[in-house]
């Protein structure tokens, strides 16, 4: 980093962190509760220190914490900074759906210009063809 360039916010370290699917395999094991490094080690096919450093960037970003009881080291979610990114989607989930919204209007007004009132029953002539 250099010394110009500002410490990157709360939200960036989020994203950073979320854009691994390693590290939101982690985070998905962690949702369902606390666990060792070990554990969430287990399936995948890299080494516990490759597993560490997926951890410490997830800690850094606030979304995990670890803890120590005697040699036990659980890891366990920390799901504020996932609210955060809520919160900044919201916005653009807002945008579009009212997009999709007029698309969605726009299509019935197509269609019901396509689509045209018949007022009567076709009739049959002498051969049984619909005129």
């Amino acid at each position: 980093m250099s010394l110009n360039t500002p410490p990157p916010d709360r939200l960036s370290l989020t994203l950073n962190a979320l854009a691994d699917p390693t590290r939101r395999a982690i985070l998905a094991r962690l949702s369902l509760g606390e666990t060792t490094v070990n554990e969430l080690a287990e399936p995948f096919e890299m080494s516990l220190p490759a597993v560490s450093k997926h951890l410490k960037v997830l800690e850094r970003a606030g979304l995990i914490s670890r803890t120590r009881t005697a040699q036990w080291r659980p890891c366990k979610l920390e799901p504020e900074p996932l609210k955060e990114v809520d919160m900044w989607l919201r916005d653009y989930r807002k945008m579009w759906e009212q997009r999709l919204d007029r698309l969605e209007a726009y299509l019935k007004e197509l269609q019901a210009k396509d689509t045209p009132v018949q007022s009567a029953k076709p009739k049959d002539d002498k051969d049984g063809d619909i005129k």
